[in-house]
């Protein structure tokens, strides 16, 4: 039960940055969305530090890095979660799951979007 708790807590700091973030960034006449891009780059670049202080014998324990890589992480931006994933393929040279995971992520996503659009609007 500790765990969930430290997840959830963590999730819901991350989100609520995020949703500042995206607050402070926002340009009704912007044509790239700044605000996810940034919070993508800038949660891939927390978890990467989480995880490389993690990996250190005197790092963050389990219990830290729920709360920072799993919670924080996971609510600023599931891209940090789905580039760290990408980055353990390539450090195995598992470049065939990379690959499919990579590109399936892409087109089965933006596949998603689109029938959620679809079906929003049989509603």
């Amino acid at each position: 039960m500790k765990q969930v708790l430290l997840v959830f807590l963590g999730g819901g700091l991350g989100s609520a940055l995020r949703y500042l973030v995206s607050k402070w960034v926002y340009s009704p006449n912007a044509t790239f969305p700044i605000g996810t891009f940034l919070v993508n780059i800038i949660g891939s670049l927390i978890i990467g530090i989480l995880i490389g202080l993690a990996s250190k014998q005197n790092g963050l324990n389990q219990s830290q890095t729920l709360l920072l890589v799993t919670g924080f992480c996971g609510g600023f931006t599931t891209f940090s979660a789905f580039a760290n994933e990408n980055l353990q393929f390539l450090k195995a040279g598992d470049y065939f799951n990379f690959s499919v995971y990579t590109i399936g992520s892409i087109v089965v996503g933006l596949a998603a979007v689109f029938v959620g659009l679809y079906f929003s609007k049989l509603v």
